[in-house]
């Protein structure tokens, strides 16, 4: 049982390292890590090969982290004696799309990962966080702006909702990861310089 703790964990970290807006992307000959700004997530790859491989890659980041934390937990049971790794998996999943094994360490934002996290761990708690996000995107056109408060919102609504303090400890780490994450996002909201979704990115050589 403890090498458990362990592996399963690990294998949740190399099910979140795998890159499936670069592989989608690779499709139309573009390499999204060489263009626009550079990330591997949906908005990326909206810009720059269009709006329904973004979609796609949506769903298969949230997937991946919806299935990870769904297996874990039916293969452990909701008990407190098991929250710890299903929680630790949950985090690697989602640093596995940071941080991926199959990118040298280097990867997405994490944002999408996490909300299939939550989706499957706190749904109640991730509607309320999508309904931030939402309305903002769609005034603003600023994911980015979206995303930093949509994670933001998330620890309050688990929260006020009575959530175990496990979920709360793993949305805190969760978060501040998107927000070190987004570091260079929010340097461009703050200089006036962040593009909005739908701006269409042209494919050139990134210096």
């Amino acid at each position: 049982m403890n090498s458990l703790y362990f592996l399963l964990p690990a294998a949740a970290y190399l099910i979140g390292s795998i890159p499936f807006g670069l592989l989608l992307s690779r499709s139309s000959g573009i390499d999204i890590r060489q263009h626009g700004s550079g990330n591997i997530g949906a908005t990326n790859v909206s810009r720059l090969v269009g709006k329904k491989v973004g979609l796609l890659t949506l769903f298969l980041d949230a997937a991946k982290g919806w299935v990870t934390v769904f297996a874990v937990s039916v293969l452990f049971g909701d008990n407190s004696s098991q929250n710890l790794v299903i929680g630790l998996c949950g985090a690697a999943v989602v640093v596995g799309h940071m941080f991926s094994l199959f990118l040298r360490f280097k990867g997405g934002k994490g944002v999408a990962t996490a909300l299939g996290v939550f989706l499957c761990l706190a749904p109640m708690a991730q509607l309320i966080s999508l309904a931030v996000f939402i309305p903002i995107v769609a005034t603003t056109g600023f994911v980015s702006l979206g995303s930093l408060l949509a994670s933001a919102t998330l620890l309050p609504a688990l929260y006020f909702l009575d959530e175990p303090s496990w979920k709360l400890w793993l949305a805190c780490v969760i978060a501040l990861l998107i927000w070190l994450k987004h570091q260079q996002n929010i340097q461009r909201l703050l200089n006036g310089t962040e593009k909005r979704f739908g701006e269409k990115e042209s494919v050139r050589q990134k210096a």
